[in-house]
Order: structure tokens, then C-alpha cells, then sequence
């Protein structure tokens, strides 16, 4: 059986908008996904200590190993979209740096988050338990309300996206793990919808042709990429948060099947 996400209960402080929005959220219901329940972990991960770090990302429903769920079976992971009320009161997410000394996808921006070990009873445990090993965030801030649709990564790696609300920011200090985190930072969610410093490519996995999208950000005097997996995952979240598509093709059409 598939962990179910268990929507944590409110606590004091916050604002208005933030408790309406996780009203809202908790409300939405994902998409139905490609069934990869109750499988063995055969395949070759490379994803780096389990971190969720790739260049392609797609929702599983309409990735091409959709066709032949029997052929692929991916390892889970989950990483979390944590989302505040700015000093401007715009939504702003967390996202972290990786650190320059590791060996792979060095200096590259992601989610918090990892793979699931055991102990975990569902997504939302994974990625608040992650998300404290990485940057220090302390589970009880953060009210878990959602998960998305889960996204495959270029190495098949199931990674579920989960929704969780701080509350009260001021009570969340980033204390990066040194060994896997360069630098957290914060930025604007609605950034993911529009078509302002961003581009795209588009590139070929599995025989089928798929937009993948950069994002130009600067906060102070540090400039950051978003991309691969984790811009994928933000456009997704943003659209189901502000409950509108983004102003620029997601997908190219062509990569999208029924579901078998």
C-alpha cells in the first residue's frame, strides 16, 4: 500500500491568508498516478545519498514509463515544498544550495528532502525529517496539508511532493548540514507561473521530446538557477497554490499519453 499523507492539525499563529490557503490545500486531491505499489527496489539508483536532485522531472502520469509500469520500479523519496508569508506578504518557498564539495550535482538548488527509510509512515514524515537533517527545520513548524501528483526523476526515482505551511518564520533559524548544504534561501512561489527569467529547452528521455525550464533568481548579491526536477515540481505546486496554469508551455504536448 502507498504511505498516505497525513495532513497535520493547525496550531497558533500565522496569518489569515496562510490559514485559508491551508484550508484550500488540504482540500486537493491529486491526480490519479502510474501504479508502482507494493514493488521491489531493483533498479540502480544514482541519485546522490538519496537527495532529489535531477535534470528531468516529469509527473508520473504522463511520463513514458506509464506504458509498462511492470518494467520500472522506482524507489521512493519526497521532498518539501514549505511554503511562508513573506514580509511583503507574498507566498515565498524554502530552497537549499547544494554543497559545492560534493561530487555530484554540486552547487545545484533544491528542495529538502531525500528518500524514504523505513521508520517513515508516510511522505510527510520523510520530508520534514529530511528537511530537519538538511537545513535544521523542526517538524513541529510545519503544518503538512498536501502532496502532489509524484514526479520521476532521469534515474527513476518516485519523489512525492509534499506541501507543508510555516506558520511563524521567525521561529525557523536555517542551520545547514555542512556536508550536504551550501546555502538556504527563500523565494517567491509565484515566480514558477510567470514568464519573466525564464527559458527552456527541449530535450529527448526515452524516445519522447519534454520541455525542461530554468529560472533566473537574485536575492542580495547571490544569483541562483532553478531547474530540472526541482523547477518542475515548483510550476506544479505554484499552479495547484494559486489554483491558475503558468504563462508559458509546462510540457510539450507530444510527451503526454493516455494512462494504460
Amino acid at each position: 500500500m502507498e504511505p498516505a499523507i497525513t495532513a497535520t492539525s493547525s496550531f497558533g499563529g500565522g496569518s489569515s491568508r496562510l490559514a485559508a490557503l491551508a484550508q484550500q490545500l488540504r482540500q486537493y486531491k491529486p491526480p490519479p498516478s502510474s501504479s508502482f505499489d507494493d514493488v521491489e527496489e531493483t533498479q540502480t539508483d544514482q541519485e546522490t545519498a538519496g537527495k532529489v536532485v535531477s535534470q528531468v522531472g516529469f509527473q508520473e502520469s504522463i511520463a513514458p514509463v506509464s506504458k509498462d509500469p511492470e518494467r520500472f520500479k522506482p524507489k521512493r523519496a519526497a521532498v518539501l515544498i514549505c511554503i511562508f508569508e513573506g514580509d511583503d506578504g507574498d507566498l515565498r518557498v524554502i530552497l537549499t544550495k547544494r554543497s559545492s564539495k560534493l561530487s555530484t550535482h554540486s552547487g545545484e538548488v533544491s528542495l529538502p528532502g531525500g528518500k524514504a527509510e523505513e521508520d517513515d509512515k508516510d511522505d510527510g514524515m520523510t520530508a520534514t525529517r529530511e528537511a530537519e537533517e538538511e537545513i535544521g527545520l523542526d517538524p513541529s513548524l510545519v503544518d503538512v496539508v498536501t502532496s502532489l501528483e509524484p514526479f520521476l526523476s532521469k534515474h527513476l526515482l518516485r519523489v512525492i511532493p509534499v506541501i507543508g505551511i510555516l506558520r511563524d518564520k521567525t521561529k525557523f533559524n536555517p542551520t545547514p548540514n555542512p556536508g550536504e548544504v551550501e546555502d538556504v534561501f527563500d523565494a517567491p512561489l509565484e515566480m514558477f507561473l510567470k514568464d519573466e527569467n525564464r527559458r527552456s529547452e527541449e530535450r529527448e528521455w526515452m524516445g519522447e521530446k519534454y520541455l525542461i525550464h530554468y529560472f533566473d533568481y537574485r536575492t542580495g548579491d547571490k544569483d541562483y538557477m532553478i531547474w530540472g526536477l526541482t523547477a518542475g515540481i515548483l510550476i506544479r505546486a505554484a499552479s495547484v497554490t494559486y489554483e491558475r496554469p503558468p504563462a508559458f508551455i509546462e510540457q510539450c504536448p507530444k510527451f503526454k499519453y493516455p494512462k494504460m
